[in-house]
């Protein structure tokens, strides 16, 4: 279980490396067209490798559009405010060391300073066995270039010896096409054994927990690598990070997220950021894995979520992680009778006890994820699940309060991801909560959707279909 080397080499990957505040993450959100990294004037946001497929359209007629991975990284000699200065230095230290090109980037409006220097040395020559030498081949990016007037300025850094700077404002989007086109004529394909086609991202797994659940732990593992720093310190993660892996011959994306907390405890920009990536994670998932911290009690924040993934008809898996730090106080079933009563809703979701600082229970994760992936997948087809419904009817029908007596016409699979069930019925009004509930009931028991979200869809029409010219 680890990442696949043949997913991962498929197309070059792209460091971004710099000192803090010179618009590396602004860089990424640039080439991805889209909010990937969380950007803020405080120093020292990005802490992880924050990594994203991006689409480098063609610059001439006729040329084939072109992907690579961009990785975003912390900004070099920040003094990290809970001490993870090591951990980001070793994630700028594994970019460099995979990448195909290297994108060293410098703020033109401040000029360049000491560390930017320190940066370019370490480029050159790298620091001890901690941070490498690059390999790869680097382009000087000079950032913040936000008009004409500047240009001429941006000249200043070919002075650090990686050639002439390419000019760009990433906030502007001013020089963008020529940054594209730069980057277009530095890689060479063929010579790194990459393909032009658009990787497969697979299933996205979405970890989602409140904080110190055990998600990065848990991605590590996947990754077979540390992906994501982990700490005991609370709000390690901030940005919600992809990571590809391959297990038994499926591609996947995991996406680490950082730690829920409630809304009201949020300090900051950068807290109420990565609190909101967290919940989109949810929203752009085919699975969700939620992680239960088995040590401390089922919290607002555990029910926040459950119903965030129920408002979005997620599939999920529910994992009690650390638990081998709790079973002497509980047994699995009574664990999961707590949980039931504490995560209503959720009943029919499958539950894992896992471990994932001891690697047990993550095979089992991730070949859950893909079975509800499956189910929600499914499509019935119109006869077989009419002939269903029929078999329900004759056991129980819905009242009639409007003293005339309801209908169901048939019924239909609407749509996958969610299952979604269409009732064509002669008056939606009498299908009450409680008759909707026993059909889910129902529904769960006779239908290949046991384990995740059906959508139950109620619709009235004046006849049934054969009524019809």
């Amino acid at each position: 279980m680890n990442q696949d080397s043949t997913v991962n080499a498929r197309i070059p990957k792209v460091a971004i490396v710099g000192r803090p505040n010179v618009g590396k993450s602004s860089l990424l959100n640039l080439l991805a067209g889209r909010l990937v990294s969380i950007v803020d004037p405080t120093a020292g946001v990005t802490r992880d490798r924050v990594s994203t497929i991006c689409e480098l359209p063609p610059i001439y007629a006729g040329e084939p559009t072109r992907y690579i991975e961009v990785i975003d990284t912390g900004g070099y000699g920040i003094e990290d405010s809970q001490n993870l200065t090591s951990h980001v230095e070793q994630q700028i230290a594994h970019a460099v060391a995979e990448a195909d090109l290297i994108l060293f980037v410098i703020d033109v409006q401040t000029g360049i300073l000491p560390l930017d220097q320190q940066v370019a040395r370490l480029l050159r020559q790298g620091r001890g066995d901690q941070i490498k030498a690059a390999k790869a081949p680097i382009l000087l990016i000079a950032n913040k270039v936000d008009g004409p007037r500047l240009d001429a300025e941006a000249f200043e850094a070919a002075r650090l010896g990686f050639g002439d700077p390419i000019a760009v404002s990433a906030s502007t989007q001013y020089h963008k096409q020529d940054l594209i086109e730069a980057l277009r004529n530095a890689i060479d394909y063929d010579a790194i054994g990459a393909t032009e086609a658009k990787p497969d991202p697979g299933i996205l797994i979405a970890m989602v927990g409140k904080r110190n659940a055990g998600k990065s732990t848990f991605v590590n593992a996947l990754a077979g690598e540390e992906r994501v720093i982990v700490s005991e310190q609370e709000g390690t993660t901030r940005d919600s990070i992809d990571v590809r892996f391959e297990m038994d011959g499926k591609i996947f994306t995991a996406i680490d997220t950082a730690g829920v907390r409630k809304t009201k405890s949020l300090q900051d920009d950068i807290e109420y950021y990565s609190h909101h990536r967290s919940l989109r994670s949810v929203r752009r998932a085919d699975v969700v894995v939620l992680f239960i911290d088995a040590l401390v009690p089922v919290s607002q924040v555990d029910k926040q979520l459950g119903h965030e993934i129920l408002k979005h008809y997620k599939p999920v898996v529910i994992v009690i992680n650390k638990w081998d730090l709790a079973e002497k106080q509980y047994t699995q079933d009574e664990y999961v009778e707590y949980l039931d009563k504490s995560l209503q809703g959720l009943n029919f979701a499958p539950i894992i006890f896992a471990s994932a600082k001891n690697n047990e229970g993550i095979r089992e994760v991730v070949g859950m994820a893909l079975n509800l992936h499956q189910q929600a997948s499914h499509r019935m087809g119109t006869a077989e699940i009419n002939r269903i419904m029929q078999e329900i009817l004759t056991k129980h029908q819905p009242s009639s309060p409007h003293g005339h007596s309801p209908r169901i016409y048939y019924v239909t699979q609407l749509a996958t991801n969610p299952p979604t069930i269409g009732l064509f019925v002669n008056d939606p009004t009498m299908f009450d909560t409680t008759y909707q509930r026993f059909l889910m009931n129902r529904f769960r028991e006779t239908l290949p959707f046991s384990e995740v979200p059906i959508k139950l869809l109620i619709r009235g029409r004046k006849t049934a279909p054969e009524d019809q010219d």
